[in-house]
């Protein structure tokens, strides 16, 4: 058995795991964990804040901390996914033998 591999098979192989590659980098975008976590968080929170209850929000001075949190919250995790879905990262650009990556 031979292991000798075409140049169009090579070839096949590598567009495969570029595809893979974009695909892991858009699922594992910082933007998205942060999101999603503020999203998350921001309703538990905004949840707490809707079913305070009048001794709780007596101790904090009459103001509905968990609430406004809560909201803020929601809103920057909202940003971060608005972001996100506006500005998506760009596939990676192949580079060919002895080539250098762009600096930024």
């Amino acid at each position: 058995m031979s292991d000798h591999y075409s140049d169009r098979d090579v070839q096949r192989e590598v567009t495969e795991l570029e595809k893979t590659s974009a695909t892991a980098t858009r699922l594992f975008d910082i933007r998205l964990m942060i999101g999603g976590l503020f999203v998350v968080y921001g309703i538990i929170v905004t949840i707490a804040g809707i079913t305070v209850s009048d001794a709780n929000l007596e101790k904090a001075g009459g103001v509905n901390i968990n609430l406004w949190t809560g909201l803020g919250m929601l809103a920057l995790g909202l940003f971060f996914l608005g972001w996100l879905w506006l500005r998506p990262l760009a596939p990676p650009v192949p580079m060919s033998d002895g080539e250098e990556p762009p600096s930024e």
